[in-house]
């Protein structure tokens, strides 16, 4: 995670002239939390969906539409254009169909995470945040980490190992 952070930071330092060297160091921060997200969507039983830690937070189900859902919208923004998606993720509660979903949200990201240049000119609005299109990528990026990191708890508190440790 702390690998994750400093990487953040030190793109908010990056002048927009270094956007193309940025994403491609992103992409493969991109490429290992899109693995742990689909592995993790894969890996929990269907019947642990529904589990909640306590009953105010997402179950894991929930997270894993919310990640799908959110991932539609971050890079729908950075790329400038409307979201594909017409679901609400969050109230699918099949496994299947979630783990096609997160497959598909994330997927949907893909090519953003191989620009060049000329598509980090302008900024984008969404949830009230006005971002350059880097910076959308690297909220995508980091939001995926955050749910990452609840997932690894509800792994744990399971009792299993989440599928980023098995591969430590």
């Amino acid at each position: 995670m702390k690998r994750h952070a400093g990487a953040v930071l030190l793109f908010l330092a990056l002048p927009a002239a270094a956007s193309a060297q940025a994403v491609a160091a992103l992409n493969p921060l991109y490429q290992d939390i899109k693995r742990n997200l689909i592995e993790s969507a894969e890996q929990m039983p269907e019947a642990d969906y529904s589990f909640k830690p306590t009953p105010e937070v997402r179950s894991f189900g929930q997270i894993i539409g919310h990640v799908a859902n959110s991932s539609y919208a971050i890079c729908a923004t950075a790329k400038g254009e409307k979201s594909p998606n017409t679901e609400d993720f969050e109230k699918t509660t099949s496994k299947a169909a979630l783990v096609a979903a997160i497959k598909a949200g994330l997927a949907y990201c893909d090519d953003a995470f191989t620009w060049a240049d000329a598509k980090f000119t302008g900024s984008a609005e969404l949830f009230g945040m006005n971002l350059t299109r880097m910076g959308w990528l690297m909220l995508e990026e980091t939001h995926d980490n955050e749910h990452n990191g609840n997932l690894v708890t509800y792994f744990r508190l399971k009792g299993m190992i989440p599928p980023s440790s098995k591969r430590s």
